[in-house]
């Protein structure tokens, strides 16, 4: 399926590793110019060598932080307005109410709570200039099945399915399209190592759904998808890849 991505451009948040790199990859392969995010500059590189390499595509790399308000205006400075932003920076850790004090989650949910919402407020009122624009933001399955060891996280998921749900309701009128992506456990090398290491992951892991997590690259098909004119019509919908796990 041609997706008609090619000669867009596109910034992919969280893209040195995991679903992130998977979805500049992909964006990439349909021809789109990437500007790949993150704080690891050296990660970047190396798949921003890659990408050219492959697709013969424009990628530029900014190594920012996305919990500076500096850094997005500076980011953005350099980017201009994408067609597609790809929310996916963030790193929330597990723990219970009692486990995660108040410093470590606040910083957790600057980079992913309030990295998304103040990236999205930024290119939102550049896209609505253009009348033109897609914002995808990648969440997490824990925001639709809390989990008591994942508070910090399930709390924050929820909160971002409900900013791309309000936001999405009437982005439409802008031009701009707003949807997410709720993916369960995916084979990204963090997951990996937590089944290897943890044995709480490593008994969740035995059952998952198909005998396996999902693939990243079933979570960045799944972006290119809604990304593109394809999925014009879809707009504050919230899509959960996570093999029915939600559902028991």
């Amino acid at each position: 399926m041609d997706l008609g991505l090619s000669g867009r451009t596109a910034l992919v948040t969280g893209a040195s590793a995991g679903i992130g790199a998977e979805i500049a990859r992909v964006l990439a392969g349909e021809g789109c110019h990437v500007h790949l995010a993150a704080r690891s500059k050296d990660r970047l590189e190396e798949l921003a060598e890659r990408l050219r390499g492959e697709y013969g595509v424009d990628v530029h790399t900014h190594a920012v932080d996305l919990r500076s308000s500096g850094d997005i205006e500076r980011l953005l400075e350099s980017v201009g307005t994408p067609d597609i932003l790809v929310n996916n920076a963030g790193d929330i850790p597990g723990g219970t109410l009692e486990s995660v004090d108040a410093r470590t989650w606040r910083h957790a949910w600057d980079l992913k709570v309030f990295g998304y919402i103040d990236l999205s407020r930024s290119v939102y009122a550049r896209m609505k200039e253009q009348s033109r624009g897609v914002i995808v933001n990648v969440i997490g399955m824990a925001g639709e099945r809390p989990d008591f060891e994942y508070i910090a996280g399930s709390t924050g998921n929820a909160a971002l399915m409900a900013f791309t749900r309000a936001l999405g309701s009437r982005s439409w009128r802008d031009g701009i399209r707003v949807v997410g992506i709720n993916p369960g456990p995916v084979a990204t090398a963090r997951i990996t190592e937590l089944i290897e290491t943890n044995s709480r992951f490593a008994e969740m892991a035995a059952d998952f759904p198909f005998g396996r997590p999902a693939q990243p690259r079933e979570i960045a098909d799944m972006a290119a998808f809604l990304a593109s004119d394809r999925s014009g019509y879809t707009t504050g919908t919230v899509v959960t890849i996570d093999g029915g796990l939600s559902l028991i």
